[in-house]
């Protein structure tokens, strides 16, 4: 009795937190939901089977509620789908890749917290990045990186005790830098031009906005807004662009796939797999919170989710190809007047 009891609400909370992101209200409530989308699928798939079985009996709730919990997973399904192997890839492979045209970028949010330094050292020697962006470094992970500025005589440092530091090193000139506060005060960005080996400059943004939970922010706006106004100077530079970092969102929710609309801007992911990065510490709970999106002006060689480095997030590798023939074959989400227009008032919005 029990046991069909809790079958039958647990379906009922499963819809429920279904539909609950489709109410565009930036309260963390309405957008916390928009993260676990596989966790619910998975849920959603064991109580469908469930729920099979029991309808062959004499109750009626479960008659009832088989329809819509078939429905909530199909709609699971198609949400999740151009993330997995099956679905097309946004960005092509690339096929002649050559050093001249190449970046790799590694991106890690570190854990402020973390003291395991050592361990980044060994991942940076491995992956042999061309650039590497690490958040939430404070003074202490500034000093224990210095030693990377022998072979990445660029960089650009925030280091900040409030976990939104940013360290950017570079073995690639950096051009005209600039360090943004572009919604809040104490979270900054970073604008930067990259000159890859060839000569060609590539505009990169880094972010880490703060996420919509309640002890860090109980609304989504100032995030969305940051991630929107990055979205607006890449669909206006004139320079391919690069934009990475934890932008607290996971890949699929209705900001990020503004976010790609608005911005012509590319992600790797879709068409080769979710490359969870947090939580690190619990294999049920990961989202795909750290992101690197690219130009249509660019192809790929690799993705790759590293191994944790004693942080709640994994590391992210990305290598890129400079490449103007995948422009016609790269796949770009299309924004309309609505995409646009709320984009525009997410920009505008008040903030606290």
């Amino acid at each position: 009795m029990f046991f069909s009891a809790f079958i039958f609400y647990l379906s009922i909370f499963l819809i429920i937190a279904t539909l609950i992101p489709l109410i565009r209200h930036d309260f963390w409530i309405f957008r916390v939901f928009e993260y676990p989308r596989l966790q619910k699928l998975v849920i959603n798939i064991t109580v469908l089977i469930i729920v099979i079985a029991l309808s062959f009996g004499t109750e009626l709730r479960f008659k009832v509620i088989l329809v819509p919990l078939l429905l909530n997973c199909l709609y699971l399904l198609y949400q999740i789908y151009p993330f997995t192997t099956f679905a097309k890839k946004q960005i092509i492979t690339t096929k002649n890749p050559s050093e001249e045209t190449r970046l790799r970028l590694l991106i890690a949010n570190v854990f402020q917290d973390n003291k395991d330094s050592e361990a980044y050292h060994n991942l940076i020697n491995q992956c042999n990045p061309d650039v590497i962006l690490m958040v939430e470094t404070n003074t202490w992970w500034q000093q224990e990186m210095d030693a990377l500025e022998k072979f990445y005589p660029f960089q650009i440092k925030v280091p900040l005790e409030n976990t939104y530091g940013m360290l950017l090193y570079s073995k690639l000139n950096l051009i005209d830098a600039e360090v943004h506060y572009l919604v809040e005060n104490d979270i900054p960005s970073i604008e930067v031009n990259v000159e890859l080996r060839n000569g060609k400059q590539v505009k990169l943004y880094c972010l880490h906005p703060r996420p919509p939970v309640p002890q860090e922010n109980p609304q989504s706006t100032e995030r969305d807004k940051e991630i929107l106004l990055v979205a607006k100077k890449a669909r206006e530079c004139e320079l391919p662009v690069v934009v990475a970092g934890d932008l607290n969102d996971v890949a699929w929710s209705y900001t990020t796939e503004l976010f790609s609309k608005v911005s012509g801007l590319l992600d790797p992911r879709r068409g080769r797999g979710f490359y969870n990065s947090f939580n690190a510490k619990y294999l049920f709970l990961r989202f795909p919170l750290d992101h690197i999106f690219c130009s249509t002006a660019f192809s790929l060689a690799n993705i790759a989710r590293k191994a944790r480095c004693g942080s709640d997030h994994f590391p992210v590798f990305v290598e890129l190809h400079y490449d103007l023939n995948a422009e016609s074959k790269n796949e770009v989400l299309q924004a309309d007047a609505e995409d646009l227009e709320v984009a525009k008032e997410k920009i505008n919005a008040e903030t606290a």
